[in-house]
């Protein structure tokens, strides 16, 4: 065993005294047994996260009941909703490496022989993968889980995005605060993660076409007694991990995050799963560029609309998509179409994906759609490749209503968020802008902040709503929908095109064919760059100033190098 190398010998008896005065060691048989970290991101301050405390003990008695000592502990978290808007966002994803960081440091320093991660929130799930694949040792996750959607007294569902949204209503003048108030004290009724298709659900889910986490992981309620059997069945798991020597990287392949995109673009997940997933892949040495998402999806139907997405006039959360079978359904719908998914995958339950999808159906025919009858033949995440983003942009196609497939439009360019705000706000966009958001890129920003805040503010204009789109080298949240263009490469404070163009630039967008244009001349961008200065940082000291000088742009998956 790895632990081995802080516990056994006569060299050890320092190590052993300090393991006895942690209260872990039982007695002394316990120094033959596999030492299990419990890699737990509770934090009060993220309603996602609030209850894990609770669950990690639920883990480790379940750890110590199959054979294994359990130590636990913590990452930090951000809270994406609430640091969302203002000069907290900058660090929700630079948080990212410093779980993958934490996670690297207390595995290696310690010499476990394996790990449970129970992460739930947007960057904490990717983190802790990052983490996991530079380990590389026997793992398994299990999530914290999805909150319930909100029920107002019509039965009208909602969630947080329907918040975000209401916001831009009440700033347009189309709701009251009295309305506003009584839909923010119901749209987020349970602890959770928010409960549309949002970042954190869909890396949940992920996890499970990934291999890595048990069936259930993206889609039990946290409030449910079925989460908590989840947790015992994965904490036991965790000991044949051990004893197999069945590692991380054995089953987080190149075909793993095949299978993980399909099911990504069969459900529609959040453009951040492609950042992330490049980030996994990169500290998982596999190549694999932003353009095979396009292969990926090229060959897999969307098969369920889930919020922000609307399904004609209605809305699914990830409790609706449980109830019709969850991602096995999903997952057992695509293995139907030849080439969907690469079924001969390991996963951590000790069989193939094929062989754990064996008479799986879908419960619900509506909220999950048959391969036969899918929303779309080709799926709901596109990465955009022209002049104006040659190393690639990413958007959800699967949330753009039919209209907006194709759009032409001026650019009307901001060098931020706040100011494109701003001018949403004061009515000085007009219905047929491209509106352009530049150096909120990783370097940029820096930290590569959603824009829920402006998206949600657009969306709530009727004026604008349908009839502008949405650019950027930042993010969005898995909440938006919609024209909204994300994670556009090169950056514009790297000298991409993006932060060359100028107000007035026709700018065209064709989704079908994966294309994103300005009519700007080879020749005339050349001058311009020639022009261009790179910005002063906007950071001199602390860990946002050490950020912007590592990190990559977005079609690297924004890792630090």
């Amino acid at each position: 065993m790895r632990s081995d190398t802080i516990k056994r010998g006569f060299e050890r008896a320092p190590h052993r005294s300090l393991l006895r005065a942690t209260g872990q060691i039982k007695d002394e048989s316990d120094f033959g047994k596999p030492f299990i970290a419990i890699c737990n991101s509770y934090i009060d301050i993220i309603p996602g996260h609030a209850h894990l405390q609770e669950f990690g003990r639920v883990v480790k008695d379940a750890v110590r009941a199959a054979g294994g000592v359990p130590f636990e502990f913590n990452t930090i978290g951000v809270d994406d909703g609430i640091a969302m808007g203002h000069e907290g966002m900058r660090f929700s994803l630079p948080s990212r490496e410093l779980i993958a960081d934490c996670v690297e440091t207390v595995i290696a320093a310690h010499c476990f022989d394996g790990m449970v991660c129970i992460p739930n929130c947007d960057k904490i799930v990717p983190g802790m993968l990052m983490g996991a694949a530079r380990v590389n040792i026997p793992t398994i996750f299990v999530s914290g889980g999805p909150m319930a959607a909100g029920v107002d007294d019509e039965g009208n569902t909602s969630d947080l995005i329907t918040v975000f949204e209401a916001v831009g209503k009440r700033a347009a003048g189309k709701m009251t605060d009295e309305q506003l108030l009584k839909l923010e004290q119901i749209a987020c009724p349970t602890c959770g993660s928010c409960s549309g298709m949002f970042t954190a659900n869909s890396m949940n889910c992920l996890c499970e076409a990934l291999g890595i986490a048990l069936p259930g992981n993206g889609t039990i309620l946290a409030i449910s007694p079925e989460r908590h059997d989840l947790a015992r069945r994965a904490a036991a798991q965790i000991m044949t991990l051990v004893e197999q020597n069945l590692r991380f990287r054995d089953v987080v392949t190149a075909d793993a995050i095949d299978n993980a995109m399909a099911l990504d673009v069969a459900m529609g997940g959040s453009t951040n799963t492609v950042l992330h997933v490049l980030a996994l892949a990169r500290e998982s040495d596999l190549d694999y560029p932003v353009a095979r998402f396009n292969e990926v999806s090229d060959r897999v139907p969307h098969l369920a609309k889930v919020s922000p997405a609307w399904d004609g006039p209605r809305q699914w959360h990830i409790q609706d998509v449980h109830a019709a079978g969850g991602v096995p359904a999903i997952l057992a719908e695509l293995a139907k179409k030849p080439g969907a998914l690469k079924l001969g995958a390991r996963t951590v339950m000790g069989v193939t994906l094929g062989e754990s999808l064996e008479g799986v159906e879908i419960r619900n025919p509506e909220c999950i759609r048959p391969a036969s009858a899918p929303h779309s033949e080709r799926g709901a995440l596109s990465a955009l490749f022209g002049n104006l983003a040659p190393e690639g942009g990413i958007i959800k196609v699967g949330a753009v209503e039919q209209h907006e497939m194709n759009f032409c439009g001026p650019a009307r360019c901001f060098d931020s968020e706040e100011s494109a705000t701003n001018a949403v706000v004061n009515g000085q966009i007009n219905p047929g802008d491209v509106i352009v958001v530049r150096y909120e890129g990783p370097r940029g920003g820096p930290g590569m902040r959603e824009m829920l805040s402006l998206t949600s503010m657009v969306k709530g204009i009727p004026a604008l709503s349908s009839t502008t789109a949405l650019i950027t080298d930042g993010r969005f949240s898995g909440g938006t929908r919609g024209l909204c263009i994300g994670h556009v490469s090169p950056e514009a404070a790297e000298g991409g095109p993006i932060g060359l163009i100028a107000d007035g630039d026709v700018v065209t967008i064709d989704l079908g064919a994966r294309t994103m244009t300005v009519a700007v001349s080879d020749e005339e961008m050349a001058t311009r760059r020639a022009a261009w200065t790179a910005p002063a940082p906007k950071y001199r000291r602390g860990w946002l100033a050490r950020y912007t000088r590592m990190v990559t742009n977005a079609s690297n998956g924004a890792v630090l190098e």
